[in-house]
């Protein structure tokens, strides 16, 4: 193994505070989205009056917004200030959360969905973790991993503080104060440390020297054309995995609130599970940013989804408080490296000479089939309850491991 160029002097490189802004915008926007959903549902249909059902299928739209929104976000990154985009996106998710308390009826539920989905889109993980790619080449897997813990964060900080204001002020009238924490918390510190890539400012990923080219007489831009990684057998497999793995995972988090709130009959114990997930996530992705450079990155996704497998099958049999919190801290484990392990294996299959744009496509693809998940598991309740809808879930997401393992290598591509 060659030994890497010495830094430059001059203190801790910059694509770290890079890292840091991603982890707080999406700390913010995933705590106040993503992780929301469910709150929102319950709260939707508590409130509002609307049916599991209606509420769920319009949960879809949200994801179908997100991923074709995301497609476009991946085309624009490469043309345009990535700020512009995360401030776009940040005041159309807080136009959506203003709006929450004002819906009454089915259009007014997929108006919020679809916008917040779009907003979403610009500001969440697309942008982060393209941009984090940018930055860093040896040290890549570890610094997605801390960027991305910031999407496990907002379930532990925003998750009891949505439901608190929901509860102590009403729907109506909690949604300004979510849409005002959304604003304040993205958009300064986009502007003040967010930098679309190194040699903008001068600098080299990892903060090595600035060479014009690599010792293969490339450029830190290497990697597959778009056209070419797409028609691919590992992105086909390994997008076509993600999508029944993360249609099962979304369908779990969208009613895991419900589940545990209706189980134990208190809101404050389902808030704690919500939290614990999340929690269970960042350490997820910490162990996942350790093991990641030491061990095969499909062996490692492969054991998580088999550990997601086994959470849901835990989920449908239990009732009680503490199995229910317990198999929800497992479940998050998986959850955070599920999330994370997307655009880091892009990165190590195809490089990034047209990372944005082939990430993007994926997630489009992914977070289509996502909006499925909680509309699933919400018909499926109509008729046979939880212990049913997650008892699907397993076969869903044994299909994904199937899918995932018949992927091939990693680096097929990058090796012709």
């Amino acid at each position: 193994m060659s030994t890497p160029p010495d830094r430059p002097k001059g203190g801790l490189f910059y694509g770290w505070y890079v890292v840091a802004t991603v982890f707080v915008v999406q700390t913010v926007a995933c705590g106040l989205g993503f992780y929301n959903l469910s709150v929102f549902l319950k709260a939707f249909v508590s409130d509002g009056g609307l049916s599991v059902t209606a509420v769920s299928s319009a949960n879809a739209a949200f994801f179908l917004a997100n991923g074709i929104t995301g497609l476009a976000v991946g085309w624009a990154l490469d043309r345009y200030d990535p700020r512009i985009l995360i401030t776009i996106g940040a005041v159309a998710s807080a136009a959506a959360l203003a709006c929450a308390g004002h819906v009454k009826g089915l259009t007014e539920l997929y108006f919020f969905y679809i916008l917040f989905g779009a907003g979403y889109a610009a500001t969440a993980v697309i942008p982060g973790t393209a941009i984090v790619a940018r930055w860093f080449n040896r040290e890549r897997s570890k610094a997605i991993a801390y960027a991305s813990t910031g999407l496990s964060l907002g379930g532990i900080v925003f998750t009891p503080i949505s439901v608190a204001l929901i509860q102590g002020l009403g729907l109506e009238h909690a949604a300004y104060w979510l849409a005002f924490f959304f604003i304040i918390g993205i958009v300064p510190v986009t502007w003040l440390f967010l930098r679309a890539r190194p040699s903008d400012m001068g600098l080299a990923p990892d903060g090595d020297p600035v060479v014009e080219k690599s010792e293969h007489g490339g450029t830190m831009t290497d990697g597959v054309g778009f056209a070419h990684a797409v028609r691919s057998r590992f992105f086909i497999l390994f997008t076509l995995s993600y999508v029944f793995s993360m249609m099962a995972q979304v369908g779990a988090l969208a009613h895991q609130f419900r589940l545990v709130a209706t189980r134990t009959d208190n809101d404050h114990v389902a808030a704690l599970a919500v939290s614990l997930m999340a929690a269970g996530s960042i350490g997820g992705r910490l162990i996942g940013g350790w093991m990641l450079p030491r061990m095969s990155s499909k062996h490692y996704l492969i054991g998580v989804m088999v550990l997601q497998t086994l959470a849901y099958a835990v989920f449908s049999i239990s009732y009680a408080s503490v199995p229910l919190i317990a198999v929800s801290i497992i479940f998050g484990m998986t959850v955070g490296n599920l999330q994370m392990m997307l655009p880091l294996m892009m990165a190590e299959a195809f490089g990034l000479r047209a990372y944005a744009r082939i990430l993007s496509l994926a997630q489009m693809i992914v977070t289509c089939a996502n909006a499925f998940g909680p509309m699933l598991v919400g018909l499926l309740y109509e008729r046979g309850g939880y212990s049913v809808s997650f008892s699907v879930l397993v076969g869903v997401s044994l299909i994904g491991l199937a899918a995932m393992i018949s992927a091939g290598p990693v680096r097929a591509e990058l090796a012709r």
